[in-house]
């Protein structure tokens, strides 16, 4: 009798672990998910795409160009509602109302009145969610019930030209964030559970941009663009390891995220093209070095995903593209342009997919030959500018005034 107790409880734990790891594989609780790397997990592609996709639920929350974070059977949405920005925790379900925390915000004025909502990407980790505003304004708020644990507004009435876009990372019980405006600014790290700064690097304000962790030689970093170059920052104690010249081009600006790859990074801008970097242990520091650069295809506002020894990516100008990680030689361009460089691009397995600001969902192939397209399907009547969040047969795309969630049959 005991041994069979025993038997039944232990088959019972084993569907709870074998549940429990199903819901962290759909996880997309941060900027370009779980490691920061556009790579999707749980999400069933099907053999055959569909012409279209089935609508669940659709709900109105107010302009944003952020994307949502769903964490086990909750979505963390953040947007614009009057004059304040939102924290919306929904049903991932039915998309129905958990709680909400309301910010007041700054109007968006021109020239980015036509983005008046948040660009910044919430960040959930070990039960909070961080938050960062248009205004720059740090918020921190328990996940479960939505109450304020902490705020910060280090620097009052200071953003960048277009107004605060960098996406708040959660690393060793700290929130990360580059705060201020160009001239005047600086990377803090606060405690997470009490708000208590930890430590700050003020050499550079922010651009638009945002962090991913790097580790060499066992020392972790975090590897950010700033207003006119590429740093690493020791998590430790926020002292900059290294520092690499990434001054905009022309009418551009630093506004995509690092791709990390071991101890290489690639790194990308309008009219300052691609470029792949080492970062090497010398002595008691850190170096940059070079390996190549392609001056042809640059990224605007997307980054570029890495897959397979191939770097996928959206052109400044709109067009898909594919080039060579180990060599830098473009390997192939689309010759249609998408939204003029505003796009999100994920890895979902067996295929990529790419959501540009017009609203379509183009699936095509990870192919380094050639441009193959599997289907492209129409998800909104509004503008897209926040990733699509995949989990299991489910697609949840937030576009300028709602987020809804599509099935794939």
């Amino acid at each position: 009798m005991r041994t069979t107790n025993r038997r039944s409880i232990a088959l019972v734990c084993c569907v709870i672990l074998i549940g429990a790891s199903c819901v962290l594989a759909q996880d997309w609780p941060q900027w370009r998910g779980p490691n920061r790397d556009g790579k999707v997990k749980g999400f069933n592609a099907p053999q055959k795409w569909p012409t279209e996709l089935t609508q669940k639920w659709k709900k109105a929350v107010g302009p944003a160009d952020a994307t949502p974070a769903l964490v086990g059977d909750k979505l963390y949405v953040v947007a614009r509602q009057g004059d304040d920005e939102v924290t919306l925790c929904l049903n991932a379900a039915n998309g129905e109302q958990v709680w909400m925390d309301k910010c007041a915000a700054p109007a968006v004025t021109r020239p980015a009145d036509s983005h008046p909502g948040p660009r910044s990407s919430p960040a959930v980790a070990e039960g909070k969610v961080v938050t960062m505003s248009v205004g720059g304004v740090l918020s921190c708020l328990d996940a479960a019930t939505g109450k304020l644990v902490w705020r910060k507004d280090p620097f009052p009435n200071a953003w960048p030209r277009f107004f605060t876009a960098f996406s708040p990372i959660i690393v060793d019980g700290m929130a990360i964030a580059h705060l201020g405006k160009p001239g005047d600014g600086a990377v803090i790290a606060y405690d997470l559970a009490t708000g208590n700064e930890k430590w700050r690097w003020a050499d550079e304000g922010p651009d638009y941009g945002s962090p991913v962790l790097l580790t060499v030689a066992g020392t972790k970093q975090i590897v950010t663009p700033t207003e006119k170059s590429i740093v690493g920052i020791s998590v430790a104690d926020g002292k900059l390891l290294w520092q690499l010249p990434f001054v905009p081009q022309r009418r551009s600006y630093n506004a995509a995220t690092p791709i990390v790859d071991g101890q290489t990074i690639y790194l990308s801008g309008g009219g300052a093209g691609t470029k792949a970097v080492e970062i090497e242990k010398q002595g008691d520091g850190f170096a940059a070095k070079e390996l190549w650069s392609n001056p042809e295809l640059g990224v605007q506002f997307n980054t570029p995903v890495l897959k397979n020894g191939l770097l996928f990516g959206q052109s400044n100008r709109g067009n898909l593209f594919c080039i060579d990680a180990k060599t830098g030689k473009t390997a192939w361009t689309d010759a249609t342009a998408h939204g003029r460089g505003f796009a999100a691009i994920v890895d979902a397995g067996s295929c990529l997919l790419a959501l540009p600001s017009t609203s379509e969902l183009i699936v095509y192939k990870p192919s380094g030959t050639e441009y193959a397209e599997l289907a492209k399907i129409k998800v909104s009547d509004a503008p897209t500018y926040g990733h699509p969040v995949l989990a299991g047969n489910r697609i949840y795309i937030q576009d300028h005034e709602a987020l809804t969630m599509w099935m794939v049959q």
